[in-house]
């Protein structure tokens, strides 16, 4: 199986649209799944990391994040914040296709493009899983895309239906024989 690239996550950011844009009227300051951010604070989250991740593979530091942060101003609509979290893809997808596949950045560990790509698909898919919970609680990640993060990010993952299986290994749902997971972390460091 291959690695996940830009493309995969532009794909991810359109998911993303796809299922939040018709909900913009709706309340987000609502909780966010079983999250303690509202849907809103989810969103500017979504946003935050992207942009880091695009920093980090920018500067590629070897050692920590960049000390810096995504800001986003509280009179911002729910449009625009969805046009914040496209902007911060947007930045993220052009560092990942002109990244070297050799270049290693810091996230707790050495990390390659496309393990950004695949925690920049998963911040985004997960995200907007939560926040769906509260707007369209039918949506699901898509399962190509889920397939491509638990590749990438979840190499011991069980064998399953990707959606459920990325949903599980990330404590979202359960998944029958397998205990709910309340701890679990990412592999996207790679040496």
């Amino acid at each position: 199986m291959r690695d996940p690239g830009h493309d995969d996550l532009r794909q991810a950011l359109q998911a993303l649209q796809a299922a939040l844009a018709p909900h913009t009227a709706a309340d987000w300051d609502v909780p966010a799944g079983t999250l303690d951010w509202t849907c809103r604070d989810t969103a500017a989250h979504i946003a935050h990391d992207l942009t880091a991740y695009a920093g980090q593979l920018a500067a590629a530091p070897d050692d920590a994040y960049l000390p810096c942060d995504l800001t986003v101003r509280p009179q911002a609509t729910t449009a625009q914040l969805l046009q914040i979290i496209t902007a911060a893809g947007g930045l993220l997808a052009t560092a990942l296709a002109a990244a070297d596949p050799d270049l290693r950045a810091w996230h707790w560990g050495p990390c390659d493009p496309s393990g950004f790509a695949a925690m920049g698909m998963a911040e985004t898919l997960l995200h907007t899983h939560d926040i769906t919970r509260a707007l369209d609680p039918a949506w699901r990640p898509p399962a190509d895309l889920a397939t491509l993060i638990l590749h990438r990010l979840f190499p011991d993952a069980p064998d399953g239906e990707p959606a459920a299986v990325l949903l599980w290994c990330t404590g979202r749902g359960e998944l029958p024989g397998h205990a709910h997971r309340t701890g679990w972390t990412w592999r996207a460091a790679r040496d």
